[in-house]
C-alpha cells in the first residue's frame, strides 16, 4: 500500500484518548482531533460526583483543540465530545472509566521497550502485583502511513492493569508509574509508551530541526542519498523483501544463540549470511530520521502531561560528539511540540555494555557525559544514573526495577519536591584541585562518603602527553585522591571511562558515583569506531 493512501477525512478524536485513560490533573487538559473545517466541537468532563464542566473549540486546518481548565486527582470520570456542523450535531463520543492524576511519556529505544514479561522478576510482578493504579497507552508500532497504519491506530487504547495486557508493557515504565503512585499516596499514573528498538534520536525529531543545524543535518543528507533516484514503489517494495528476508533470519539466529550462547558473531553469518539489519533507509525504514517522530510522536500530542522519561543513545554511539546537540535539540523540540516549554524530561543514563567479542571502542563514555551535560545545562531535567546495572555481553540488562525506581528518585527530587536531591544522587563530579603529584576530586551529594564494594577500580591518571594510566585512588572523607607513580605533574583523571567494566564506588546511600572525567581536551584523538553488533540493538 503506497504512502500516499489519503485517510478519508471527518470528525475523529485521536485515539490516544479511550475509556480508562488517564488526564494530567492540575494541569490544563488537551483534547483533540480531526474534522473538516467549519466542524465545531464540545467536550464535557463529567466528575464522579455528576458536575460538569465544557468547553467548546473549532477546527482550523483539519485539527481541533480543547482545553479544559485544570482537575484535582480523581476515579471514575467519563468524557463526552460532541461535534456540531451547521449548529446540528454531527456526532457524539463518549469515554468512561477515566481518571485524573499524573500522566508520563516513556520515550527511547529498545531498554525503555523492553516488555515486564521479558525483565527480571516481570513474570512474579505479573502475577502478583494487584491494582497498582497504574494504566498504560502503548503508542502503535507503524512506521509507515498507509491503510494498515490507521487501522492499527483505531485499535489501539487505554489499558488498566491485568496479566494479560500488562505482560506488553514498559518495563522502566511500569516500575516508575508503580513507585510513584505509591509514593503519591494512591493517585493513578498513566504512562503513555511511545518508543522503538534501535532507533536514533533523530528518528523522533522533525526533519526542520535537524537541518537547522550542520553537524545535526547530516542524518538528512545520508538519508536523502540513500533514497536518491529511487521511487517510493521501489522503496516500499525493497523493504517488504529486507523486512521478509530479516524475519527469518532473525528466527535461524535466535535458534543458533539458544543452542550455543557463546558463538562469535562471525560465526553465526558464516552459517546464515550477512545480516542485513536494519534493512534499506527508505519510506518504510522505521529507523529513518523523523520517521518515527512522524508516525507515532505525533499522534499523541499534545497530550498533556507532567514529563518525559527517556532511555535512549545506545544507536547514536557512532556520532557520539554530536550527541549532546543533538539530545538537547530533541528536548527543545518535544516540550514545544507538547505546548509546554518548562516539561519536566528525566532522562536515564547508557549503564556499562560492551559486547564479548567487540573491542571497547570508548564511545559510551562519550554518550554518558553529553547526558550528564544535558541533565546540568538544561532546565527542568533529571538523570538517572545506573551505570552499575550494566551486563556484560548483554546491550538488555533486565534489571528493569531498578532503573525504574531510579527515575522515580529523580521525579520526587525535581518534580514533585519530596526528596533531598542528596537522596536521589550518587555522587557526581564536581570540580579537582591540583597537588604536585595527585588531583584531589571534589563530588556533589557525597557529603556522607563513599561506599566501596571490593576495591576501587576505574579511576585512569595522565599528564601533559594525554597517556591515561590505571591510577591509586584513596578516599579521605567526601573527597576522592587520585594519584600513580608513573604521573609526575598529572593533569587529568576520568572514571569508568569505557563501555563496560566492574562497577565499585557508591555512595552511602547505595547510588553509584557517577562516571566523569576532569576534562574534555584530554583526548588524543577523536575518531570513534562502533559495535558491529548493531541488529542486537533492537529487541
Amino acid at each position: 500500500m503506497s504512502q500516499y493512501y489519503e485517510r478519508p477525512l471527518k470528525f475523529r478524536v485521536m485515539n490516544v484518548f479511550s475509556n480508562h485513560m488517564v488526564l494530567q490533573r492540575e494541569k490544563n487538559i488537551h483534547i483533540f482531533g480531526e474534522a473538516e473545517e467549519g466542524t465545531n466541537v464540545k467536550v464535557t468532563l463529567i466528575h464522579s460526583n455528576g458536575s460538569e464542566v465544557s468547553v467548546k473549540t473549532e477546527t482550523e486546518n483539519e485539527k481541533w483543540l480543547a482545553i479544559l481548565p485544570p482537575c484535582s486527582a480523581e476515579l471514575n470520570c467519563s468524557l463526552v465530545v460532541d461535534a456540531y456542523k451547521n449548529s446540528k450535531k454531527i456526532d457524539t463520543i463518549e469515554y468512561t472509566d477515566v481518571a485524573i492524576g499524573e500522566v508520563w511519556l516513556a520515550g527511547g529505544q529498545s531498554n525503555m521497550e523492553l516488555e515486564l514479561k521479558d525483565c527480571e522478576g516481570g513474570q512474579d510482578t505479573l502475577k502478583y502485583d494487584n491494582n497498582p493504579n497504574v494504566r498504560f497507552y502503548y503508542t502503535q508500532k507503524n512506521p509507515y502511513k498507509n491503510k494498515e497504519f490507521y487501522e492499527s491506530e483505531e485499535n489501539s487504547g487505554w489499558q488498566t492493569f491485568d496479566s494479560e495486557s500488562a505482560r506488553a508493557w514498559s518495563a522502566v515504565g511500569y516500575y516508575f508509574a508503580k513507585k510513584l503512585s505509591k509514593d503519591l499516596d494512591g493517585v493513578t499514573v498513566g504512562i503513555i509508551g511511545c518508543n522503538w528498538g534501535g532507533t536514533s534520536a533523530s528518528a523522533w525529531m522533525n526533519k526542520e530541526a535537524l537541518l537547522e543545524d550542520k553537524e545535526l543535518s547530516s542524518y538528512v543528507e545520508e538519508y536523502e542519498n540513500a533514497i536518491q533516484g529511487i521511487s517510493v514503489e521501489e522503496q516500499e517494495k525493497a523493504y517488504d523483501e529486507y523486512l521478509a528476508f530479516h524475519t527469518e533470519w532473525d528466527k535461524k539466529c535466535g535458534q543458533m544463540y539458544v543452542e550455543n550462547p557463546n558463538l562469535q558473531w562471525s560465526e553465526v553469518e558464516a552459517v546464515l549470511g550477512p545480516c542485513q539489519w536494519p534493512g534499506p533507509m527508505n519510506v518504510k525504514n522505521p529507523f529513518r530520521p523523523s520517521g518515527l517522530h512522524e508516525c507515532m510522536l505525533q499522534r499523541v500530542c499534545p497530550y498533556s502531561l507532567r514529563g518525559f522519561i527517556y532511555y535512549q543513545g545506545e544507536s547514536d554511539d557512532h556520532k557520539p560528539h554530536m550527541y549532546y546537540k543533538l539530545f538537547t535539540r530533541m528536548i527543545r523540540e518535544w516540550r514545544e511540540e507538547f505546548l509546554d516549554e518548562e516539561l519536566p524530561f528525566l532522562m536515564v543514563q547508557l549503564t556499562m555494555h560492551r559486547y564479548q567479542y567487540d573491542e571497547d571502542f570508548k564511545n559510551w563514555p562519550i554518550i554518558r557525559e553529553a547526558q550528564m551535560d544535558a541533565y546540568k545545562t538544561v532546565k527542568n531535567t533529571g538523570i538517572a544514573v545506573i551505570i552499575d546495572r550494566g551486563e556484560f555481553n548483554n546491550i538488555h540488562p533486565v534489571d528493569k526495577l531498578t532503573v525504574g525506581e531510579r527515575l522515580e528518585l529523580q521525579a520526587l527530587a525535581h518534580v514533585y519536591d519530596k526528596l533531598d536531591k542528596k537522596d536521589a544522587f550518587g555522587p557526581v563530579y564536581d570540580k579537582c584541585i591540583y597537588h604536585d603529584d595527585s588531583i584531589e576530586l571534589c563530588f556533589l551529594y557525597a557529603q556522607d562518603g563513599f561506599t566501596v564494594k571490593g576495591e576501587i577500580a576505574g579511576f585512569e591518571i595522565a599528564g601533559r602527553d594525554k597517556q591515561f594510566v590505571t591510577a591509586d585512588a584513596t578516599i579521605k572523607g567526601d573527597r576522592i585522591i587520585v594519584s600513580s607513580t608513573q604521573i609526575v605533574s598529572p593533569l587529568y583523571v576520568r572514571y569508568l571511562w569505557t563501555n563496560y567494566a566492574e562497577v565499585t564506588v557508591f555512595g552511602k546511600n547505595g547510588l553509584p558515583l557517577a562516571p566523569f572525567r576532569t576534562c574534555k581536551k584530554d583526548e588524543t584523538k577523536t575518531q570513534v569506531q562502533t559495535a558491529k553488533i548493531q541488529q542486537i540493538m533492537e529487541v
